[in-house]
């Protein structure tokens, strides 16, 4: 009963050989098309999926060796999502997608996932920022909780990563 209200999307995204709505479905196998598409939409993958031949229907090689990473990335996030599941485990799921998309695919989500706890693994600043709380582990330990502002002010680790990823003002 637990793992049935979990959904879990790894850095390293797996598809199954067979269809893009055979992939989604693995999650529901009831889903109608209309959810399959709205999932689509959430994880930003609709359009590439309407652009394949066959659309829900294109075919999928083993391990989605025939998408790119960023496209394996969004079908397994829109996989989870026709899961609707109480908890969301996102391990890195970001990492391939560029930060715009991620960044819409988080906006989505956050909507889709109103009543879900989403838990979020990431070593994108961006990807976190908004979080209402963020664990830092530095070294195997936990160095810091708080919020993207209150961690700025209290965990080192933290600012010194966030610095890292920033960009100076005269090169945006």
């Amino acid at each position: 009963l637990l793992w049935s209200s979990i959904a879990v999307v790894p850095q390293k995204a797996f598809l199954f050989s067979g269809t893009i709505a055979s992939n989604l479905r693995q999650a529901k196998p009831d889903a109608s098309d209309d959810e399959l598409w709205e999932a689509l939409r959430v994880a930003q993958a609709e359009d590439f999926v309407r652009a394949l031949d066959g659309g829900l229907d294109a075919p999928v090689a083993q391990g989605g060796t025939n998408l790119s990473g960023g496209q394996r990335q969004r079908l397994s996030i829109a996989r989870a999502i026709v899961r609707r599941p109480a908890i969301y485990l996102l391990d890195d799921s970001f990492s391939a997608l560029d930060v715009h998309t991620d960044a819409r695919v988080r906006e989505r989500l956050r909507a889709a996932s109103a009543t879900a706890t989403v838990v979020i693994v990431s070593q994108r600043i961006s990807t976190v920022s908004a979080a209402d709380q963020i664990v830092v582990v530095d070294d195997g330990r936990v160095v810091g909780t708080g919020s993207h502002d209150q961690l700025l002010g209290t965990c080192d680790a933290y600012r010194e990563f966030a610095d890292s990823q920033s960009v100076p003002v005269g090169e945006r």
